[in-house]
Order: C-alpha cells, then sequence, then structure tokens
C-alpha cells in the first residue's frame, strides 16, 4: 500500500478545511446537551387508570446551574439537583428517594417517568411536562359557590372503613387552596381550582401525590369526592361545612407504658455510624426532645424544618434532641444513603440515629421504645424532662400548610419546653 502525495491549490485547502469545519462542528452540536427552558411548566404524573396527578414547577439559572422550584400553593419545594445530558433530563428530588428522568423533545417539552422508591420496590410512573403553562387545571365556568372555611370530611377506605377528618378551603374566585387535618398531621399544600360546580385539587412533592376531585352541591355540601392517590390508591369521600368542627389533639393520641421504666436505648448515628445513647453525658441535665421520624415522611420534613430552627436556637438553654429514625428497610447503609439529603437539605445539627427497625414493623416500639404503647404516627415526639422522666407524648405534626394550627402548636411546644427547663 502506498500514499500518493496531493498538491492543493490556496483555494482549494480553504474550501477544504471549511468543509471540514463543517462537519465537525455539526457533529459537536449533535453531542451538545440540550437545554432546559426557564419559565413556569404543567407537568402531570399519569396513573393506570387514566387519571393523573397535575403539578406545577419553574425553572431557572442561578450560580451557573439549573434549579427546579416545585410550586404547590404558598409552598415552593426547592430542588437543586438536576442534570441535563444530551437530549435527556435527570433530576432527584431532595427528599423521599424521588426523581425523574425525561427526554426533552423537539418542542422543548418533557417525557419520561417518575422513580419513587420504596425500601427494594421501585414505582414508575410515566411523567409529561409542557413549558409555559402556569394552569393546573382547566376552568370551564364561573364557581357556584364559595366553600372557604371549615368542612367535616368522611372518607371510605378500602373494606368499607370510614374516617373522619376536618378540611380546611380558601377559595378566591376559582382559585382553590387548603389541606386535610388529621391527629396525626396533615396532606401539605393542596392547590386547584372551582370551576361551575366542581372542584379539583392536587398535590406533589416527592412523596405525596395526591388529586382530589368532587362535586359541590351548595355552600355547605359536598359530594361524590374521589381521593387518588401514589399509583393506584383511590378512596371517596363527601363533606359537610361545619366551622366549629375540631380537630382532635395529638398529645393525645400517644401513650405511655408507665411499667417500663426510663428510656435507654442506644443506636448509631447517620453520619459516622458512631454509637448514641441517651444516656451520654450531653444528655444529662438536659430537657431531651426526641424525634420519631423516617426520610419518607413528608410530615417529618415539616416537623424537622420546625425542630431544626428550635434547637438552633434553644440548644444553649439546656435542650437537647435526637432524632430516631425508622426507615423502610433494616440496611444501615440504605438508611443511611436516604437518610443523609434529608438532614443536609434541613440543616439538622443535633444527632439522628438509625434505629435498624423498619416502619412497618408492627413490634417497632416493643424493638426500640418498649417505654411507649405504640408508635402510631410519624412524626412522633417525646419530651423528657431533667431527670430523664417522659413527661410528654405528641403523635403527629400539624404544618405550616394548616395556618393556625401550625401557629397553636408552636405555642403549645415552646409552652412545653418552657416548663420543662423552668423545673
Amino acid at each position: 500500500m502506498f500514499f500518493q502525495k496531493i498538491k492543493l491549490s490556496p483555494n482549494k485547502f480553504s474550501l477544504l478545511f471549511a468543509f471540514f469545519t463543517i462537519i465537525l462542528f455539526s457533529f459537536c452540536d449533535a453531542q451538545q446537551s440540550v437545554k432546559l427552558k426557564n419559565g413556569f411548566w404543567r407537568a402531570t404524573i399519569d396513573r393506570a387508570d387514566g387519571h393523573q396527578i397535575v403539578f406545577n414547577f419553574k425553572t431557572k439559572d442561578s450560580a451557573s446551574k439549573k434549579i427546579i422550584y416545585v410550586i404547590n400553593g404558598s409552598e415552593h419545594l426547592l430542588v437543586d439537583s438536576v442534570e441535563t445530558r444530551a437530549d435527556s433530563i435527570f433530576i432527584q428530588m431532595p427528599f423521599f428517594e424521588s426523581s425523574f428522568q425525561a427526554k426533552i423533545t423537539e418542542g422543548g417539552n418533557l417525557q419520561g417517568n417518575w422513580i419513587k422508591k420504596y425500601g427494594r420496590r421501585i414505582q414508575v410512573l410515566p411523567f409529561n411536562a409542557t413549558f409555559n403553562n402556569k394552569e393546573r387545571f382547566k376552568i370551564t365556568a364561573p364557581p357556584e359557590a364559595d366553600i372557604s372555611g371549615r368542612w367535616m370530611t368522611e372518607f371510605k377506605k378500602p373494606g368499607n372503613k370510614t374516617s373522619n377528618i376536618v378540611a380546611e378551603f380558601k377559595q378566591q374566585g376559582s382559585y382553590l387552596s387548603g389541606t386535610f387535618l388529621d391527629p396525626t398531621g396533615d396532606y401539605r399544600f393542596l392547590q386547584g381550582v372551582v370551576s361551575g360546580d366542581s372542584l379539583k385539587l392536587s398535590s406533589f412533592d416527592g412523596a405525596h401525590s395526591f388529586l382530589f376531585t368532587a362535586k359541590i352541591d351548595n355552600a355547605r355540601q359536598i359530594s361524590g369526592g374521589k381521593y387518588y392517590s401514589g399509583a393506584t390508591s383511590v378512596e371517596e369521600w363527601s363533606a359537610m361545612k361545619d366551622q366549629n368542627v375540631k380537630v382532635s389533639d395529638g398529645f393525645s393520641e400517644a401513650s405511655i407504658n408507665k411499667d417500663a421504666g426510663k428510656l435507654n436505648f442506644s443506636f448509631p448515628d447517620s453520619d459516622d455510624s458512631s454509637m448514641v445513647s441517651i444516656n451520654d453525658k450531653r444528655f444529662k441535665d438536659k430537657v431531651v426532645i426526641i424525634q420519631i421520624l423516617g426520610s419518607w415522611c413528608p410530615n417529618c420534613m415539616d416537623e424537622t424544618k420546625f425542630l431544626s430552627d428550635f434547637y438552633n436556637k434553644n440548644q444553649r438553654r439546656g435542650v437537647e434532641m435526637i432524632g430516631l429514625a425508622y426507615e423502610r428497610t433494616p440496611d444501615f447503609g440504605s438508611s443511611q444513603k436516604a437518610l443523609q439529603p434529608f438532614k443536609k437539605r434541613l440543616d439538622v445539627e443535633y444527632p439522628v440515629l438509625i434505629t435498624g427497625v423498619t416502619v412497618s414493623d408492627p413490634q417497632k416500639a416493643e424493638k426500640t421504645l418498649p417505654q411507649l404503647e405504640s408508635i402510631a404516627a410519624f412524626p412522633t415526639t417525646i419530651f423528657v424532662d431533667k431527670k430523664g422522666n417522659i413527661r410528654k407524648l405528641e403523635s403527629g405534626f400539624s404544618g405550616p400548610a394548616t395556618g393556625e394550627h401550625y401557629t397553636e402548636f408552636k405555642k403549645k411546644f415552646n409552652k412545653i419546653v418552657d416548663d420543662l427547663l423552668d423545673e
């Protein structure tokens, strides 16, 4: 084989150079990432039954990287793990082992999947998002009634079981927001519309994926409601307006096994696996608040925001905190991986320990905290006095979406701690 030497004139060389330059830049452009547009989006998570969990988000650039705010009513949840590769986008939610993988289409929209981990089980649902769309639900007619206020709602669960909880709605024209409350917590921030005699509300935060629909019979009665949650769950609901209906106090939902003695536990720290005990010197002669939580739990997220801020402001007064995590798997490594982003985002400075007992274990109280008759709800908060005695238990958490209930909770919480510090 031999190579023949080719002589090119300057003009021919310039043309050949330009030709290869065009090819090279075309190849490079094909390899470059497609940009995710900045602005508002309407997103859907598509269930197999045809119903869609609808939510909105906003994309923007911050410090030379793409960030997202997931919008539910007044809550704008920051998502700062957004990666683009070629024509695909990878979004990791800050909590709950929840993520999106999608292709950026030629029109600039998103088409892909929502992926949610439940321990060893993985759920995948189709996900779509339309750019430049602030609409959540279509409004086809003026509202026939204003349903602002408090409602007693009845939910029919599988097996014909019923539960009564309180709903609070705030309506401004066709715009509707609100939440549902029970003694163990709330359904966080719901956003939707009233169109004619119909209501629609939805929420998505990485764990919760809710859709509520119903018919508004009049300003005092709601019927034919459906509550869609996650991939398959469906419940019926109805409501009657009652401004005087009360939510049971979470302080009455948990009880102490008085024959079991003082708390006496030791579990590995989620940071470095070192053992931490309630009997350690740092907790002696202190008021200790023990938080029973899980990284999978949205109400735990809301409580942790509150507790983290409270701890940073009150530790010097003689207050200590310990988080006890009950994850979806007994494996320490998997639990640690789930807890780290949870702690980082919420700036948790107090120790969070991994119990190694799963949330689904019916004997979780007996195995970890025999001083409690049961662990009925997440979160649950234990107040321990300076002598190491359990003085109060609170089951659940009424978060910022509940308005006045959240304000009332903070007042009670502060009074309990102040009284224990004064002893």
